[in-house]
This record gives C-alpha cells, structure tokens and sequence, in this order.
C-alpha cells in the first residue's frame, strides 16, 4: 500500500490571489510557517521553511512552479527512526507534496495538497498521518487569512 493522501479546501478569492498567498515567502509567514519563510517558491531554488512547533528551519526544495496552477516540492520526510530499534530504514529521506489551485465559476479558488513518498513502515505511516493533519491545517489557516486577515496558527503550537 502507498503511504499518500489528499487534503482540499474552497477558498473565497480568486486563484492569484491564493497562489501568491502559498508562493510569496512574506504571505505565507503570516499564516503559516510560524518562524518565517526565506525566498520565493520558483521552480529550482530551495527555501527555507521555519515552524514554532518544530523549531529550526527546514529546506524545502522547489521542483515545478506552474504560476497560479500548480506547486511541487520535496522535503525530508519527518520519519524518525524505525520503532524496532534498527537504523538502516531511519535514514533521511524526501517525500513530495503537490499544490494545486483551480479556479471555480463562482471566483473561488479550489486548493489540493497532496502528499506522497513514505517508507511502508509504521513510523512513514505516523509521520504520514502527521503530515496529513497539518495539511488540513494549513488549509484551514490559508482560508482564514486569506478571507478574513485571521492567523489560526498564533499561539496555538507554542
């Protein structure tokens, strides 16, 4: 079984705008990366990510940008080491997430996060859970700052 999901959520604004609130580093530390974003999503580069619940910053390498479409990028997958103790399955790897934006008729904008690339093993599948929660979360923080200047995130981690 492959270990991926996905999460989506209707956001009332049109698709640029919710684009720009996930590529642009300045809108997304507003709502979502708690300790800042460093440097644009542009296909290529790699960024710095940074969350108060999971201090120190995260590389997070852009693989595709498609303007108003669609972002991919990889990142090392939160796996830990494997429960039964031995440490050749615990060693770092990436896993993939795939944004998508509609727009719908209505002038809203249909927003996707996929995420795939765990190990099949019970710490991929935790940190695939884990990974799918916070997902849904960053959907539900995305629809409140975009559509209401609302940060969910402050002060709920830390």
């Amino acid at each position: 079984m492959e270990l991926k999901f996905k999460v989506s959520a209707r956001i009332a604004r049109p698709v640029e705008e919710v684009f720009e609130a996930v590529a642009d580093p300045a809108r997304l530390s507003k709502y979502f990366t708690t300790g800042g974003a460093v440097g644009r999503l542009e296909t290529g580069k790699t960024v710095q990510w940074d969350f108060a619940d999971f201090p120190g910053a995260f590389p997070v390498e852009v693989v595709e940008v498609e303007s108003n479409r669609r972002i991919v990028i990889r990142w090392e997958a939160n796996d830990g080491p494997p429960e039964d103790g031995s440490t050749s399955a615990g060693q770092a790897y990436m896993t993939t997430v795939v944004f998508t934006f509609e727009p719908l008729e209505d002038g809203r904008t249909l927003v996707s996060i996929e995420e795939s690339g765990w190990r099949e093993t019970p710490t991929g599948l935790k940190a695939a859970f884990g990974n799918c929660q916070g997902w849904s979360q960053m959907l539900a923080a995305l629809k409140a700052w975009v559509e209401h200047g609302i940060n969910l995130r402050e002060g709920m981690y830390v």
